[in-house]
């Protein structure tokens, strides 16, 4: 028979979306509050059935403690969105070596579009560098301020979409462009070192997003 804190926590973790492990931290610790609000109210007379039905009610309702718990998880969300843009995009200098994939070996030297195209990648690949770090560092210790709170979670997830759709397709693009013979056949190994891990990076940061609007 389930009681009233058990129906409370089934309802507030049906309401809650987001990482499992903070998912099951923030329930742990609403059950150990709740657990504690009981025993207190028994211990000043009342039986367990009221006692656990005076600690739900002094929690609060889950229209009210629900909103405040996704916060908490989207911003445990964005800061793996973002440690993963880092790890991704931290790699890609790796990737794009001179010499290691045919675009660098242009037999008939680079054009404006492959050069501009690089230079495009390269920015855009610093920026989300630079981009992730803060959004690490703001999901840390940027959550004693109050603008950091409302917006980080959605910014980080912008910026991760921005970065893995911009770096992808020039990537892509600069396969195409490569004037080496075989150019082309490196779209699959630009598929496997850029384009997959940078989708997976904007998977992740699509749930960012409809955990934000959740």
């Amino acid at each position: 028979m389930s009681t009233a804190v058990d129906e409370y926590l089934h309802g507030l973790r049906k309401a809650l979306p987001g990482p499992r492990r903070k998912k099951a931290d923030l329930l742990a610790e609403a059950r150990d509050h709740l657990i504690d609000a009981t025993e207190a109210f028994e211990a000043d007379g009342l039986d367990r059935d009221d006692a656990e039905r005076a600690a739900v009610a002094d929690f609060g309702d889950l229209s009210d403690v629900a909103p405040a718990y996704r916060q908490e998880l989207s911003v445990a969300h964005s800061r793996q969105t973002a440690a993963l843009l880092f790890v991704v995009m931290i790699v890609q200098p790796l990737v794009w070596q001179p010499g290691v994939w045919s675009w660098n070996e242009d037999v008939g030297g680079p054009t404006e579009l492959s050069v501009f195209l690089e230079i495009v990648v390269r920015l855009i690949g610093s920026l989300s560098i630079v981009g992730a770090v803060i959004a690490v560092l703001a999901t840390g210790f940027g959550q004693r301020f109050a603008v950091v709170r409302r917006h980080g979670a959605r910014l980080t997830a912008l910026l991760a979409i921005g970065s893995a759709i911009v770096v992808s397709l020039g990537g892509i693009a600069m396969t195409w462009e490569s004037s080496s013979s075989s150019g082309q056949l490196d779209v699959l190994p630009v598929s496997a070192f850029v384009v997959v891990p940078l989708l997976l990076v904007g998977l992740q940061a699509g749930r960012g997003l409809r955990l934000v609007r959740a």
